[in-house]
């Protein structure tokens, strides 16, 4: 049930140019590597990379000139999304005027360490412009094409994937009733993938929410969506899952879940993971969601929402890999585990080499003029 025609993603391009280098007998040291064949790594990146996935962070620039911040990112990471900075508010705070440089400064640290940038997020009912609130049909209709065009339009090329909507749907799989849902009506989303294909035609383009780490009644709605939109040839290419937890979290139809949307022909990433508990609970669940994705050959990666506990934006429950000192926790070995002993991931459907591992230094895409 895929498209007929689907672009070929910058992903996909390092993966085979990995293995024409390797063919070809010139492929660097270090470069290429085969889960089950080379010793664990021992960073979650490299780790990731064996089977052909990344493992992200959630980054703030405003920490990047932390030396902890940033030496735990660039020895753990081998993927970025910013946290706030490329969001409506933070992009265009006043109509057609766009600021980049939060954005920007992430991305120039991606691009310098090797890493890949997801792009979160185009368009989403919070964190929207104070101007935004007064507009109604065709004027609001424009303003969110205009905002996809400017944003999508800047970082185009440097994108791996891009959130273009977020959060859209109600728990009971039914449309949220946002200002662009009951301004714009259903077919809002529609027109944003179709703006952020054209705005950067390289990237994938993804939906994310959350509440979705289950088949329910929101994941059935998000799945009849995108279902909808393969049968009628609407550009969408992935599903992001937040998969924000707790400890006691029930994930009994977690990969379950991601497994019936890589059926539909999408990938699926997990992108905004963090677990809230302690040791051995938390890292349980962590280990389980580590699991479901690598059971999982369309599953291409996950991102962690921040780096340290320190500042996290649900501190207090202190849900990421790292505690507020930068130390590993348990939670952190089991991930590390699980991403070790993963398989190759699988041949997609296009036919491209996914088995094959891909170097992050290999996805660094034309630089895209900055203004």
């Amino acid at each position: 049930m895929t498209r007929t025609t689907r672009r070929r993603h910058p992903r996909r391009r390092a993966r085979t140019l990995v293995a024409t280098l390797t063919a070809t007998g010139i492929a660097a040291t270090g470069m290429l590597v085969f889960a089950g064949t080379a010793h664990a790594a021992d960073t979650l990146g490299a780790a990731a990379e064996q089977s052909g996935r990344y493992y992200g962070a959630a980054v703030a620039q405003q920490f990047l000139g932390e030396a902890d911040y940033a030496a735990t990112l660039n020895r753990e990471f081998n993927s970025v999304v910013a946290e706030n900075a490329m969001k409506w508010d933070a992009t265009e705070p006043s109509r057609g005027q766009f600021t980049f440089q939060g954005g920007d400064q992430i991305v120039d640290h991606a691009r310098s360490q090797g890493m890949e940038v997801r792009g979160h997020t185009l368009v989403w009912h919070a964190q929207q412009p104070s101007w935004v609130a007064g507009l109604g049909g065709d004027d609001l209709r424009q303003a969110m094409l205009d905002h996809i065009r400017g944003v999508a339009g800047h970082y185009a090329g440097q994108i791996s994937s891009w959130d273009v909507v977020n959060e859209a749907f109600e728990w009971d799989g039914s449309r949220r009733q946002s200002n662009l849902q009951q301004q714009l009506g259903d077919g809002w989303i529609e027109e944003a993938f179709r703006a952020a294909e054209a705005a950067d035609p390289q990237a994938k383009l993804c939906y994310n929410d959350f509440g979705t780490d289950a088949v329910n009644a929101k994941s059935d709605g998000i799945y009849a969506m995108v279902q909808d939109f393969l049968n009628r040839g609407v550009p969408i290419d992935c599903v992001g899952f937040q998969t924000h937890l707790s400890s006691n979290a029930d994930l009994s139809s977690y990969q379950a879940n991601l497994q019936r949307f890589a059926d539909l022909g999408v990938d699926v990433e997990i992108t905004e993971l963090d677990v809230g508990g302690s040791g051995s609970a938390q890292a349980n669940v962590y280990r389980g969601v580590t699991q479901a994705c690598v059971a999982v050959s369309r599953c291409t990666g996950i991102t962690v929402w921040g780096i340290t506990d320190r500042y996290s934006w649900r501190s207090d429950e202190t849900p990421l890999l790292f505690d507020g000192n930068y130390q590993k926790k348990e939670a952190y070995q089991a991930v590390l585990d699980v991403l070790n002993g993963a398989a190759p991931r699988g041949d997609d459907q296009d036919g491209d080499p996914e088995g094959l591992a891909y170097s992050p230094a290999a996805w660094r895409p034309s630089h895209h003029a900055l203004p």
